[in-house]
């Protein structure tokens, strides 16, 4: 059985990654969270990890301010782990697909992993 507030936490998620709303988004991280990010500048064997709130605050401030759309596809969850992809366009026509593993706990998300690909 998946927990409400699972629900609400990816409820909230794709509200505030399809809004760019990156105050929004830091608020559901835990003070020592983790966000990890592996992609081709961050290969598995040397991911990059954005340590604590206020990194990640910094982290999604980036993203949020870039002139690009993000759709949240997919949202599942399951106990206190929750998954979603998420297909990205920039102005131009790029695009970036993200899949991301989120694991909760008391509500807030603890550690976050994202695999991600662009167009070059």
């Amino acid at each position: 059985m998946v927990a409400k507030v699972n629900g609400s936490v990816g409820a909230a998620i794709k509200y505030a990654i399809e809004a760019r709303d990156s105050r929004m988004l830091s608020k559901l991280y835990a003070d020592d969270a983790t966000l990890r990010v592996i992609d081709h500048n961050n290969p598995p064997s040397k991911p990059r990890e954005v340590r604590g709130r206020n990194a990640i605050t910094t982290f999604w401030d980036d993203i949020c301010s870039r002139a690009m759309t993000h759709q949240i596809d997919v949202n599942a969850t399951e106990g206190d782990r929750l998954t979603f992809s998420q297909s990205c366009a920039y102005p131009g026509g790029a695009k970036v697909f993200c899949v991301a593993l989120v694991e909760l706990a008391g509500g807030k998300i603890v550690r976050q992993t994202m695999v991600q690909a662009w167009d070059e």
